[in-house]
């Protein structure tokens, strides 16, 4: 459940930094690194959180499938 918890918290720090447009810039649509510095952070930030996910998922369906072992022996 931790692992979600993070993971949902750098898809969200993600989607800021990837959102997050210099003021200084105006309201020019541009894909720049000078207008966005922060989207390789972002990208960072979701990559890890991908992670945190599939690592959760696993761990989930691992546990998952000892509790039905378990209960299968009782």
């Amino acid at each position: 459940m931790g692992l979600l918890l993070i993971a949902i918290s750098l898809f969200v720090l993600g989607a800021f930094f990837y959102s997050y447009q210099l003021a200084n810039e105006g309201l020019a649509l541009s894909a720049d690194l000078g207008t966005y510095p922060y989207r390789a952070y972002a990208i960072t930030f979701v990559g890890f959180g991908s992670l945190l996910t599939l690592a959760a998922s696993v761990s989930y369906s691992k546990r998952s499938k000892n509790l039905e072992h378990k209960n299968y022996k009782v």
